[in-house]
């Protein structure tokens, strides 16, 4: 399996089992309850080698809220989601480690109702076992 899609799937599977509402591929429909978590794009950079596949996945998770005097509950899901990623260490075919994190609260007025918007950028490093 390609590095970025597996650990996509750890990701999506490790974020379900925290009890999140987890989306990808595209935002949920309007009706959705807040807050929520969208597991957005993955960008890989394989390292050159003849021999050994290593490389970086950098992944941008969103954690969105209805509520900007939430800001609390969105950084503590933040908290729990860096400390989720940290935790991944092994998938069935590559070993990981987290080698960045950016994290961002943002306030969002594009929709009706103000939105507080947590962005995570996370940067790990891969190896194949």
């Amino acid at each position: 399996m390609d590095p970025q899609q597996e650990l996509f799937t750890a990701l999506l599977t490790a974020l379900k089992e925290q009890g999140y509402d987890v989306y990808d591929g595209f935002m949920p429909p309007d009706d959705t309850l807040y807050p929520f978590v969208y597991l957005a794009d993955s960008h890989q950079v394989d390292d050159e080698n003849k021999s050994a596949i290593f490389g970086n996945v950098y992944q941008t998770i969103h954690v969105w809220h209805d509520s900007p005097k939430r800001r609390g509950t969105v950084s503590n899901m933040l908290g729990n989601i860096k400390a989720l990623c940290r935790s991944i260490r092994v998938t069935d075919n590559f070993s990981w480690s987290v080698r960045s994190m950016d994290q961002r609260i943002l306030t969002d007025t594009t929709t009706k109702v103000p939105l507080l918007h947590g962005l995570l950028d996370v940067g790990f490093k891969f190896s194949g076992r």
